[in-house]
């Protein structure tokens, strides 16, 4: 099973005066990368969700939100009666406005309003916990199916790298005869004699040097390794782009041996397939 790190998660709750929403969105990332957006009255609480957040998403760059809007009455900001009082008596000496219009000008002036801090009612912060934990479950499903998708296309593209190494296999012993033959043609146009042991000695060297069994077999145990660690229970995105790394090593390898036109062009296309793993792979958690 392999998680993406690309998801989203969303969850809303009604209380009497208030109306809360949590939002989690999550892109790739080398490390945890966690942003928070709280209202400040929750800030003593930041801690500890950051501690919860990171244990059930891991790695990501993480965008984490609390919005809160007022449906009732909000007794946090009341009218500073005295500052009002002397806003209108200072006003009247300058104006003949009315009483009301008095009025509308002081509530525009400074201090009118008084605001208390509003804290942090336990049970109130207990039902947004629930609430933040329904939004993690929706992030962490939303990663998995992403994740599968993820799957199905490193499936299909190691299958595809296999398939090309199967062909690659299959024209080797051909390789090898071109190789000879062009060898033999170049000792015969020399128009020299040649010691014939000598010669087949430094042919057996030269095609030694040419000699992929090593890397077919290296290559093939990578791919299978690969498949392994994508149906693991753990989700481990380093691991699968080591695994890359071996892969692509094996395939350069086979391809600065080659000297082949054909199975030039069967690595050129294990490469293109592999880059395509590894530019998907930097969403795996």
């Amino acid at each position: 099973m392999i998680l993406s790190m690309t998801g989203y998660g969303k969850s809303e709750l009604q209380l009497p005066t208030k109306k809360v929403t949590i939002e989690i969105k999550s892109l790739n990332s080398k490390n945890l990368d966690l942003g928070v957006r709280i209202p400040s009255y929750y800030r003593e609480k930041e801690l500890e969700l950051r501690k919860n957040i990171a244990k059930k998403l891991v790695r990501g760059k993480i965008d984490f939100s609390i919005y809160v809007e007022t449906i009732g009455v909000n007794l946090s900001s009341q009218i500073n009666k005295q500052a009002v009082r002397s806003y209108m008596d200072q006003l009247k000496e300058v104006s003949a406005a009315t009483d009301i219009e008095l009025m509308k000008m002081a509530m525009k002036l400074p201090e009118t309003l008084q605001s208390k801090r509003e804290s942090i009612d336990e049970t109130e912060w207990s039902q947004i916990e629930i609430s933040i934990n329904d939004a993690l479950i929706n992030i962490v499903k939303y990663r998995k199916d992403e994740g599968e998708v993820l799957k199905q296309d490193f499936s299909k593209r190691i299958t595809l790298i296999n398939e090309r190494l199967q062909d690659v296999i299959a024209i080797d012993p051909q390789r090898i005869s071109n190789v000879k033959e062009r060898l033999y043609k170049a000792v015969s146009e020399l128009e020299a004699k040649v010691d014939e042991n000598r010669f087949e000695q430094e042919l057996i060297y030269y095609l030694e040097k040419f000699d992929i069994t090593e890397e077919k077999v290296r290559l093939k145990n990578h791919l299978d390794y690969f498949i392994d660690a994508l149906n693991s229970e753990d989700s481990n995105g380093k691991k699968l782009g080591f695994i890359t790394q071996e892969i692509g090593r094996e395939i350069n390898t086979i391809g600065s041996k080659a000297n082949f036109a054909e199975m030039q062009k069967l690595v050129v296309q294990m490469k293109d397939e592999l880059e395509k793993i590894k530019e998907q792979n930097l969403n795996v958690l």
